[in-house]
């Protein structure tokens, strides 16, 4: 008799339908002209995103904006569509705030867009815009956090997963790289500044893993050296920077922090990334805006009802009431004055005449009635 049930093998069909659909991941970068952001992306993957550039004679523009390269990329079988979110002109204006701005509205207009696709009435097909990861190049001669860098990072630490990058570690040595990674983290401790943190490995992991998640701790913020040119030293080739007192090897854990930034962001911990993304930064927006809209929503709704209201007279004293039973007496008198001024002039008899003038002294008496009650 066969004990077999047949979930076991539901991990390789939910393998397949995710090869069969792919992957999304939407990286930024930012940092200031000239730290070799987009010589590290296409060192990353690969690939030639920034081709149309001429780099000996590019300008970056004076004022932060953000331009949006895609690229799909397959390898084993399995689909990647890379989106690279890049910030020219950032730092270039004397004033920072349009580029923390600018920035910072870019991950929430992708979050309000999902947003708005996860609410529509057909959900199918959803395209995932949202910013997972955010490389902040920091340069490696400034030897700690600037202004400029905690203002940033402050700022965006609650939108998206910050992961620092010195940038062109070729210029440092070994013991003034170990100084400037102190020092940087030691700001970030001491300004408050979430950076992306890696999970802790469950107690099941391997050693080679739990050695690997252990150095990748230790080596935050990355060092890293980008290059796309290929050299051939002793008959092997290699990517890395040719100076006259040797070559720098981009791919040598013992140069440069380069591979083991590139397994942590692609290999090891991409599903990590996004699923922060998903359950934290995006759950927060997502909370904060259906607050808003419940806010607005309740306000619209208590003006409404205040508009529905009719408008009541308001209440009477009985000082009011007496002046207007008054002034009522008192156009009663004058019509009765008018219909017997008529009469005089057609009948002089002396007896209208006087009743005419006992009608105006009561007249006169009510007068001064009213004005005490005034008075009063």
């Amino acid at each position: 008799m066969s004990e077999y049930i047949g979930f076991g093998s539901l991990p390789d069909i939910v393998h397949r339908k995710t090869v069969k659909k792919g992957f999304e991941f939407t990286l930024m970068v930012v940092g200031e002209s000239g730290l070799g952001k987009s010589t590290l992306i296409n060192t990353l993957f690969l690939s030639d995103l920034y081709k149309e550039r001429n780099e000996s004679s590019y300008e970056p523009p004076q004022t932060a904006q953000i331009e949006k390269k895609t690229l799909c990329i397959e390898e084993q079988g399995v689909k990647l569509r890379l989106t690279v979110v890049d910030t020219p002109g950032f730092g270039s204006s004397l004033s920072s705030d349009d580029c923390i701005r600018s920035c910072c509205d870019y991950v929430d207009e992708q979050f309000r867009a999902y947003f708005a696709e996860e609410s529509s009435i057909i959900r199918k097909n959803i395209v995932d815009n949202r910013v997972h990861c955010c490389l902040y190049f920091i340069p490696g001669h400034c030897h700690s956090l600037r202004p400029i860098d905690v203002e940033f990072m402050l700022n965006i630490h609650e939108k998206v997963n910050v992961i620092p990058i010195i940038s062109k570690a070729d210029m440092l040595t070994e013991k003034e790289k170990i100084q400037i990674k102190q020092r940087i983290n030691d700001s970030i401790k001491s300004h408050e500044i979430k950076i992306y943190q890696l999970p802790d490995c469950d107690s099941d992991e391997d050693e080679d893993f739990k050695q690997q998640d252990k150095e990748l701790k230790a080596c935050l913020p990355f060092a890293v050296v980008g290059s796309n040119t290929i050299l051939e030293v002793n008959g092997k080739k290699m990517r890395g920077r040719q100076y006259d007192w040797g070559v720098v090897e981009v791919d040598n854990p013992a140069h440069s922090d380069f591979t083991k930034l590139r397994n942590m962001l692609i290999s090891t911990h991409m599903p990590d990334l996004k699923e922060v993304t998903e359950d934290v930064h995006y759950e927060n927006f997502r909370t904060q805006l259906i607050s808003k809209i419940s806010q607005q929503a309740f306000k619209d709704r208590g003006k409404l009802k205040r508009d529905s209201i009719p408008k009541l007279l308001p209440a009477l004293d009985e000082t009011d009431i007496l002046l207007l039973q008054k002034e009522e007496e008192i156009r009663r008198m004058q019509d009765i004055l008018v219909q017997m001024q008529d009469k005089l002039k057609t009948n002089n008899e002396k007896s209208n005449h006087n009743l005419y003038l006992a009608a105006q002294k009561s007249l006169e008496n009510e007068n001064k009635k009213i004005e005490n009650v005034i008075n009063v």
